[in-house]
């Protein structure tokens, strides 16, 4: 039985629990990080970027505001306030036929905000090594 990984992914989000990532990440899946330059491969990394986004993105304000999605890829359109800024931004995901995720893209704006992410994020991963 494939699981669906929007409605999973959506579940996770609601809960504000990352512990669900490891059945729903695939093996070799690959993170497009907004503030690194090169992209993050493997479930092991993805896991730690993801769960470290849990905690600087997912507070009270954020929500998602549109879905576009398909057969096998979805983009979630996010608006959070961080600090006092308006972080508006995309989680573009995209998955295999067993409802693993293959591939998780997060896109950002205003350059503000890309900052703020930046230095939250480098932050919250430096405190989990």
């Amino acid at each position: 039985m494939t699981v669906d990984p929007l409605a999973s992914w959506h579940q996770l989000v609601q809960d504000r629990n990352p512990h669900g990532l490891d059945s729903l990440l695939a093996d070799k899946v690959v993170f497009p990080s907004p503030v690194v330059h090169t992209p993050q491969v493997g479930k092991a990394i993805t896991t730690q970027y993801l769960t470290a986004a849990f905690r600087v993105f997912f507070n009270e304000s954020f929500r998602y505001v549109r879905e576009i999605a398909s057969s096998r890829d979805a983009v979630l359109e996010f608006q959070v306030d961080i600090d006092g800024i308006s972080v508006n931004g995309v989680d573009m995901i995209k998955w295999d036929d067993e409802g693993k995720i293959v591939e998780f893209k997060v896109m950002l704006r205003p350059l503000k905000a890309v900052n703020l992410i930046h230095q939250k994020m480098a932050a919250m991963l430096q405190a989990n090594q």
